[in-house]
């Protein structure tokens, strides 16, 4: 926030800064800047209406290069997100109608494939947790420490958390040791994460937000996973998903 307010930021950068918008990871740039845009419309963090930063100002808050920022532009006009208007700049659209692209027409093949892409989970992570408390090593918890922490002070602020949310699930299926289990982590934080979303966003559903529940679930794992307790971190992770899964489609706002 302090090198955005040094380079003489326009209003709608210090806008973005302040919502708790900043740097990504050095991976995944453009999907990274995309996903992060695209929680905070989704969450109202940015209304609709409000005019973007430019791209060199985006560039300077993400950290990125101008083509980074514009792919994610790109995606996110493609899911009509956003909008630009010639000389004047890219908006947030008005949340569009069910049948505005035909690709939204049918939201109960979108709730299938969500309800597919969390059973997947139900199957993977369990496990992940199972084989992570086994095998993690000091540097495993202290990531995951690092995130759950970053988690919860990004929660208690009201900022953007999400990254920190599956990153916590990617650092468990690091420790097991079996890359294959993290690309298919990867895998899953768009697929599940950016399609409920959009669902919610599509049917004008309030975001859920995330509750103390949900924080002392992602503790609870932890702590069992740093005592090498494999068969409660199975658990705990599996009862973690199943409440995941009824608080995403809890459309009571505040859960």
């Amino acid at each position: 926030m302090k090198s955005v307010a040094r380079a003489g930021a326009s209003p709608e950068i210090l806008t973005l800064a302040a919502a708790g918008l900043g740097p990504v990871r050095p991976e995944r740039f453009a999907e990274r800047v995309y996903e992060t845009l695209f929680h905070a419309i989704v969450e109202g963090r940015i209304a609709v209406g409000s005019k973007l930063p430019s791209e060199n100002d985006l560039a300077a808050l993400f950290d990125v290069s101008r083509p980074v920022v514009r792919q994610a532009l790109d995606r996110l006009r493609e899911d009509q997100m956003v909008e630009s208007v010639r000389g004047s700049g890219t908006y947030v659209k008005e949340k569009p109608g069910l049948a505005a692209a035909p690709q939204d027409a049918e939201p109960e093949t979108r709730i299938g494939h969500i309800m597919n892409g969390l059973e997947l989970r139900l199957v993977i992570e369990p496990e992940c947790a199972y084989m992570a408390a086994l095998r993690r090593n000091a540097e495993d918890l202290d990531k995951m420490e690092r995130l759950l922490e970053g988690f919860e002070q990004a929660n208690a602020v009201g900022g953007i958390a999400h990254h920190f949310d599956f990153a916590f699930h990617e650092a468990i299926a690091t420790a097991t040791a079996n890359m294959r289990f993290v690309q298919v982590m990867k895998t899953l934080e768009y697929d599940v994460s950016h399609a409920v979303n959009m669902l919610r966003h599509l049917m004008h559903i309030p975001p859920w937000k995330r509750s103390q529940d949900a924080m002392d679930e992602h503790r609870k794992i932890f702590e069992l996973i740093r005592e090498q307790d494999a068969e409660g971190a199975r658990r705990a992770m599996r009862g973690h998903i199943e409440n995941a899964r009824t608080r995403m489609f809890n459309s009571r706002p505040g859960l």
